[in-house]
Parts: structure tokens; sequence; C-alpha cells
């Protein structure tokens, strides 16, 4: 049981999980309550792990949404929560909240948004000297399977992330709460290509994916790697696909798109190139913007023996094999990158288990979840942080608001922990 005294300089709240929704949580509730006792508990030795390996170290913590006309774009689960919770806290809002706690920020070409120092560390060190400054304490090394260890506290707050095994909700799911399966949603893929393997750290900067039998497919930058394929096309495709790839044992067949044209277009342009230069040889002279080493790779996987023909002795077949390989070249797919690069999930907390517009949870009075425990991730570009942002945010806001309503607060909880 939690006892609540009914004296808001008694009320304490538990926070379990240091990372970027746990932190952002306990310094907007102190702000709101400043008496209020805040307690972050943390597996780990160290907090804020995953904010200072983000974005290569530079911590990619929001986004403009300056491209995004629907957030089911960038969020392929939780949207409509998002769209809900936005009218709490969005992006504009966490800009703003940053520059204001001393992280200037900078909004790049592509939306995506950093410190102005492009180091993760000025996201961090804003948050540990707010914590000091408030007084919130950090119980490091507590990993936290039950709720008898909080008994004294008043407010629960889950943060803690992902759970790609899915070992992290069982407590929860103890108590009642649905959840649903946890599951990779952004990562590389490994594809069976010898010859593509050899032209890794080639970029496209604007391709098409798509996993064939399905509508699944994205767009945007594609990297080449000595394993298959990354970037952000294909870790946005990774983040639609997550289940229905998870479900095929990450074995599929992948379409690509080098031109993001279509084949009447495609065509024009190699009947242009026939007419303009007939003499030269296919591999050496490329119409289209990409790079010299994946034109003559296509053309190859294209023409096989005939690649080193003049472009005057490209007959129908040719020209129609070419155009194939251009707009629809497929690979198969073998799995995941061979390393563990992920550092997003779908699936956690079902958000049928919490109250829409609090995050309360449906079956334990006065616990909250916040950030990636919940069933929301989004596509790479900020926007996974900024749902830990406003997550938190509106989590802050329900327990300040509870706390106004001393009528709406329970005496001894019975946490369901059997």
């Amino acid at each position: 049981m939690f006892h609540f005294s009914g004296e808001l300089m008694a009320t304490k709240t538990a926070i379990v999980g240091g990372g970027a929704a746990g932190f952002f949580l306990a310094v907007n509730l102190k702000e709101m309550v400043p008496d209020m006792e805040v307690t972050i508990f943390e597996r780990s030795p160290r907090v804020l792990t995953k904010v200072e390996v983000s974005g290569g170290g530079r911590c990619n913590c929001t986004n403009s949404f300056a491209l995004v006309s629907d957030l089911s774009q960038v969020y392929p689960r939780g949207h409509r929560l998002m769209k809900r919770l936005f009218n709490v806290f969005d992006y504009e809002d966490a800009y703003r909240w940053f520059e204001q706690h001393g992280v200037p920020l900078v909004t790049q070409d592509d939306e995506c948004v950093f410190p102005q120092a492009q180091d993760s560390h000025a996201i961090i060190d804003c948050f540990l000297v707010l914590a000091r400054r408030y007084g919130i304490r950090i119980r490091k090394g507590m990993k936290v399977q039950s709720l008898d260890v909080l008994r004294d506290f008043d407010f629960v707050a889950v943060t803690t992330g992902g759970s790609p095994k899915g070992e992290g909700l069982r407590w929860l799911a103890d108590m009642g709460h649905e959840t649903e399966q946890p599951v990779p949603s952004l990562f590389s893929f490994s594809i069976d290509d010898a010859r593509l393997h050899e032209l890794m750290g080639l970029v496209v900067n604007d391709a098409a994916v798509h996993i064939l039998g399905t509508k699944l497919r994205a767009e945007g930058a594609l990297l080449i790697t000595h394993w298959g394929l990354s970037g952000p096309a294909i870790l946005r495709l990774s983040s639609y696909a997550a289940r229905h790839l998870a479900e095929a044992g990450y074995r599929s067949p992948l379409s690509i798109n080098w031109l993001q044209q279509n084949e009447a277009e495609t065509l024009a342009m190699l009947q242009e190139m026939a007419v303009r230069q007939p003499q030269k040889q296919l591999p050496t002279c490329n119409p289209f913007n990409l790079q010299q080493r994946l034109w003559a790779y296509l053309v190859e996987k294209a023409l096989a023996g005939r690649a080193a023909i003049r472009w005057a002795e490209l007959n129908k077949k040719d020209t129609n094999r070419l155009v194939n390989v251009l707009v629809n070249d497929t690979f198969q797919m073998v799995g995941r990158a061979p390393f563990k690069d992920e550092f997003v999930t779908c699936g956690g907390i079902a958000l049928k288990a919490v109250n829409p517009a609090t995050l309360e949870s449906r079956h334990v009075p006065q616990m909250y979840f916040a950030g990636e425990v919940l069933d929301i991730d989004g596509v790479t570009g900020g926007f996974n942080f900024q749902a830990a942002w406003t997550t938190a945010y509106t989590v802050a806001c329900s327990i300040s608001e509870k706390l106004r309503d001393n009528n709406s607060l329970t005496n001894n909880i019975n946490f369901i922990t059997q």
C-alpha cells in the first residue's frame, strides 16, 4: 500500500526510470509543485545513457514538424494519443522549454532539432543541474520489479523505456495492465548480396523502399553498408513495418526505387542518353544522379554479360531490364543488422491501460506512465524524444492537478501485486 498523508508538504513521487522521460517529468513536477519530494530510481549505474549516445552523440531532441502533415506519418503507433497530448505540450513547447532552461537549439535543413552545442551533454547537464537545484533524489542501481520498495510514495510514474524482451513489463502486467509485445522498431536491414556490400559507404539521397506484398513503404536517404542497407529511408520503413517484419522473422523481399521516378520517366532518360552518347559504354556514362560505382553495379545487375555494351547497342529488352532495376530493384532481407543497434521498440503498456487525458493507470490509482514504456514510437528524426517530453509533461501536469483537488487523492492505495 501507498500512504498519502493528505498534507501537500509530505507528498512524494517515485519515478521508475532515469532516462529522458523520467528526468523531464521530475524537473517539471518540481517546477509545478516545489514542495513535492521526487525520487528517480534507475536500475543501471548511470542515468540518461540513451540521451548521451543518441544522434551520434549530438541528441536529436525534437523536430520542427514542418514536413509532417499527419502525425501517423511519424508515429506508426500512438499518433492519435500524441495528437491529443500535443494540446498539452507539443514540439514548439519543447523548443521553448529547452531554450528557457539554458539549452539553445538549432533546426537543420531536414527539420531535425539539435542542441546548438551539437553535444548531447548540453541536454544531460541541463537535467542534472536542475535535478540538483530542485533537490531531486537519484537512486542508481535500483531495479524496481514490484511496488514493495515504493510503499512510502504517494504517486508512482513508470518511465522505464522500451523493453525489447518484454521482461521489464511483467511486474506491470501482473497488476492488470494490458501490454503489447515489444519488438525492435528502428533497425537496419541485412541483405543477402555480396556485390552490394562492396558499395559500402555510398549514399543515395532520394530513394524509395517498399516491403513487397504490402503497402509498407518509405522515402529518403539510403545508406549502403557492409551488411546491407541503412539510412533514414530504411529506419523509417523498419518503424512502419516493425510488427510485420518481426512476424516474418526478419526475412522479407524488399523493393528499391533508386531514382524516385516512374518507369516512363526513366525510359525517356535512357532513350535520350542513347541518342546523345551512342558510342559510350553504359557503365561509364551515367544519365542519372547516381554515384558511378552504384550505376555500374545496377547496369551489371540488369544486363549481366552485356553490361559493357555501347548505348547504341541497347535493345528494347535490355532497356526494359535496366528500367526495372532502376525503379523496382529487388533484394532479400535476411535479418536485422548483425549487432544490437536498436534504440527504439514498439509495444509496451497498451494505450487502453491508461487514461488518455492524464496517462494515469486505469488499474492502479495514482500510477502513471510516460515515454517509451507506452506503446508509442516514432520514426527517426527526433520524434521519439518529443514523445518522451510530451508524455512526461502530461504526467507532471496530471499529478499537480490531482494535488490541487485533495478530494481526488486516494488514502492507503491498494496496488494489485499478485
